[in-house]
């Protein structure tokens, strides 16, 4: 019997020593892992500071790392963000884990910053930057809408950028200076604004009586399209579209503007008057015309009621109608051969011409958001760079044909206008009435 008792307490002994996850009785059968390392600052220290033969066969186990009075375990936790990738197993997957919070965070621009009170300076987890990317600044910030910009335009060769806003003003700012060099009160909102050559349109509801919005008939009102000569200063009156004009495009020298009630009015120059009359109007969509575009000899228009109209300008017909989009379609581009068609349903369609001549979808691009307007910036030996405003208050850049990820831009509000200008030179307009200059730097010999 004594041998069984003696046997027993020599295998309590051997647990209490060689088994990390079981305490002895007394902390005088636990060896100090400190003092294991030399590093034992405690004068009476309540663990062991010598080594049993049977310790000995097991030093250098992980196992003793685990001991009451231990070296602290320096491993994350499950729930810690600090592992890297080699260490296998579930370290792999936290390293994930911590990439996906870190670009879901690259998302956000921190508010606090936004205010200029944030506290955690570069360690701050959000975005201290209106862009996400490389090679994009931002130059300037043009302040003086009460309201959202609606329309942009530098028209070529002039140092005069114009801007025009919900205010119902359209403002012309120094190029040079930043400043903005003359206020033009309209008596309506600004729906669109465009440049062609030295001419800059601006299409706007007017009452008749030029007081306050007057409906008219059926709840439409009766629109006056207003152009300005830059370098004449000339001013003209052009009568004609019922509603709001959404969209306006010129092309082979004929103005064409989609108006609220799905209408579009087409003007030809006249040079007699050296003024432009009303020539047609085309009438096919049943609702609002928000997008236009000029390819070639052909007109595209995009709709409320989900279409693209294809109209032949010279005979001023409809020759097809594309059906691919499901909501609204909000911005049309044209890039050689392809047309680009955005819309609410949270796609990018590209369309190409079959040997019949006709427009089919080739390509679907999909995002998380609707998509509100499309631009493209060409520069010398790069690939295009899409801009691509979606209803997260963002604009992702995406460089063609790929769709490959260039950078997002921020901003507080919805981007409905933006505009190309030369030399990496684009402005974008939002809803919270600031125009916003910025620039793309492309490295010699195209982008990456």
């Amino acid at each position: 019997m004594d041998i069984k008792a003696a046997r027993r307490v020599s295998e309590r002994l051997e647990r209490a020593v060689c088994n990390p996850l079981r305490r002895a009785g007394s902390s005088k059968d636990v060896i100090c892992a400190y003092w294991l390392a030399g590093r034992c600052s405690r004068n009476h220290c309540k663990f062991m500071h010598r080594e049993s033969p049977l310790l000995a066969k097991h030093r250098g186990s992980p196992l003793l790392a685990k001991q009451s009075h231990a070296l602290p375990d320096k491993r994350p936790r499950k729930n810690s963000l600090v592992w890297t990738r080699g260490g296998g197993g579930s370290g792999e997957k936290i390293t994930e884990k911590k990439e996906k919070v870190t670009e879901k965070n690259q998302e956000t621009v921190c508010e606090y910053w936004v205010s200029g009170n944030c506290v955690h300076a570069d360690k701050c987890q959000y975005l201290h930057s209106w862009f996400r990317g490389e090679g994009f600044s931002r130059l300037a910030q043009l302040e003086g809408h009460k309201k959202a910009i609606t329309g942009i335009a530098l028209p070529s060769g002039s140092d005069k950028l114009y801007t025009g806003g919900k205010d119902g003003t359209t403002r012309i700012w120094d190029c040079n200076t930043g400043l903005c060099t003359e206020v033009i009160n309209l008596e309506g909102e600004v729906g669109s604004l465009i440049s062609e050559g030295p001419w800059v349109f601006v299409g706007m509801p007017m009452s008749l009586s030029g007081g306050t919005v007057l409906y008219v008939l059926v709840g439409s009102v009766l629109v006056m399209m207003q152009a300005w000569n830059i370098q004449t200063a000339a001013e003209f009156s052009l009568n004609g579209p019922v509603g709001q004009v959404h969209a306006m495009v010129v092309g082979l020298e004929v103005l064409f503007a989609g108006a609220q009630d799905g209408a579009i009015l087409a003007w030809k120059s006249c040079s007699e008057s050296n003024s432009l009359q009303l020539a047609a109007s085309l009438k096919s969509h049943s609702c609002a015309v928000v997008s236009l575009v000029v390819g070639g000899k052909m007109l595209y228009s995009g709709s409320m009621d989900h279409t693209i109209r294809v109209w032949d300008i010279e005979t001023l017909q409809c020759t097809q109608t594309l059906n691919g989009h499901t909501a609204a379609v909000m911005s049309l581009l044209c890039w050689g051969r392809f047309l680009l068609s955005c819309s609410l349903d949270q796609t990018v369609k590209v369309w190409d011409a079959t040997k019949e001549g006709n427009l089919e979808v080739t390509y679907t691009h999909n995002e998380e958001h609707g998509i509100i307007a499309l631009c493209v910036m060409c520069l010398a030996e790069a690939k295009p760079i899409l801009f691509c405003s979606c209803t997260d208050n963002s604009v992702r850049l995406y460089e063609l044909p790929l769709f490959a990820e260039r950078g997002r831009i921020f901003a507080k509000q919805e981007v409905r206008a933006m505009h190309i200008g030369p030399s990496g030179l684009s402005f974008t307009g939002d809803g919270t009435r600031l125009v916003s200059v910025w620039w793309l730097v492309v490295p010699s010999g195209g982008a990456s």
